[in-house]
């Protein structure tokens, strides 16, 4: 890891090799599901290209942080990428495009299907340059139904799966500010662009990998679908409280929030010792966890009371000792500066031109013994690499400036 990038040294050793080296993938995406992909991809050593437009893509600019109006989003999900501007629209740049598709193994992008075609990036024409070609595309909807061709974020698929009907209350659906959907769906593209080279390596034929964002969230949310399916439950949201576990809540303490996970007869039978009140064990309102769901604003206010006459520290000292699963709530500087979350040196300072300070961005999120991945350069700056990558496919200084006076690069 490059000191002088990053502000940090990395534990891997200079020699070990990565489980993607010699794999090169070319990113067309935009904002997280299609970059993230690629970065994972990037982050186990592949060399990814990042393509955008000559003027900067619109999520290079979304929450701006940096001095030149990088954005946060685009600092995390774009490290281990090299950057290139590129017009596809034109005829010298889908030249271009082709001569990227002959040198690469896979292809990211999460676009509409018309404007994969019109870049000469639909699965078709990539075929037609490179056979083997894995091309990973990123819808919001999927493929094969009405609303297929719509284009869409993670809010639509957290509102069409039942999970802004199930979060919040009754009277207000609610939106999880942080992007799951997005961040599940480039997980399990990147599962699946590695099933495909997989399947490559042993017949030689390339493929495509569709993601989907409600594909993703209708998974994560699978099991209550499967109750509404099969015996017609009809939940409405509880806010914080589970309703299918108890205590499975929120609960305010003398200084602040915590949650509590109390899930399966052991856990509940600890609980019942913590509280000291055996007529819990006896009530058959709370034989199960369904039943204790369903019963579950009785525990929560008993649960509630036992907070409040606690700070937060002490309700996580006694829960913490009776293993019963618990956490304080915190805030986004009281998340970067917890003691658990900097001594497993996951959040890693990555320096950018024009930041006042090293920006935190997440390590990879799973850690291998022998391979591990890692984030071993900064996201690139606009077109940082554009004349680099030209060289690697030939074109020498002259032609690279007849590119930029005609504004293909």
């Amino acid at each position: 890891m490059d000191r002088n990038l990053l502000g940090a040294t990395s534990a891997r050793p200079p020699f070990m090799s990565h489980v993607l080296d010699g794999v090169r993938v070319l990113d067309f995406g935009r904002f997280i599901a299609g970059p993230y992909c690629a970065a994972l991809l990037g982050d186990m050593g592949a060399d990814v290209i990042r393509v955008e437009k000559r003027e900067g893509s619109e999520d290079r600019w979304t929450t701006p942080v940096a001095d030149g109006g990088e954005g946060a989003l685009f600092l995390q999900v774009n490290r281990n990428k090299r950057g290139i501007t590129l017009d596809p629209m034109t005829d010298g740049g889908r030249e271009v495009v082709r001569d990227l598709v002959a040198t690469a193994d896979v292809v990211v992008a999460n676009l509409p299907p018309q404007t994969l075609a019109q870049m000469g990036l639909d699965y078709a024409a990539l075929r037609d340059t490179k056979p083997d070609i894995i091309l990973t595309t990123v819808s919001a909807f999927g493929h094969g139904g009405p609303w297929s061709d719509r284009v869409g974020f993670d809010g639509v698929a957290q509102a069409m799966s039942g999970a802004m009907y199930m979060t919040g209350h009754p009277d207000e659906p609610m939106r999880l500010a942080y992007p799951w959907v997005d961040f599940t769906t480039a997980m399990m593209s990147a599962f699946g662009t590695l099933a495909a080279l997989m399947e490559r390596r042993s017949t030689g034929r390339g493929q495509q990998v569709e993601g989907s964002l409600l594909m993703s969230a209708v998974t994560v949310g699978n099991a209550m679908l499967i109750e509404q399916g099969v015996i017609g439950r009809d939940r409405v949201a509880t806010g914080n409280r589970s309703q299918t576990a108890a205590p499975n809540d929120c609960f305010r303490t003398a200084d602040g929030w915590v949650i509590v996970l109390t899930i399966g007869q052991p856990l509940f039978e600890r609980w019942v010792r913590l509280m000291g009140e055996r007529h819990w064990l006896e009530d058959p309102r709370f034989k199960d966890d369904i039943s204790r769901g369903d019963h579950g604003g009785l525990i929560s206010e008993r649960m509630g009371r036992w907070c409040a006459e606690r700070s937060t520290e002490r309700c996580l000292a006694e829960l913490g000792a009776a293993r019963i699963p618990a956490a304080p709530v915190l805030s986004p500087q009281q998340a970067l500066d917890h003691e658990h979350v900097r001594a497993i040196r996951f959040m890693l300072p990555v320096d950018y031109p024009g930041l006042t300070r090293a920006a935190p961005v997440a390590d990879t999120p799973i850690r291998l013994s022998a391979t591990p991945g890692g984030i071993r350069r900064r996201a690139p700056t606009l077109g940082e690499h554009t004349e680099e990558v030209l060289a690697e496919l030939g074109y020498d200084a002259r032609a690279v400036a007849r590119l930029r006076e005609a504004g293909v690069v």
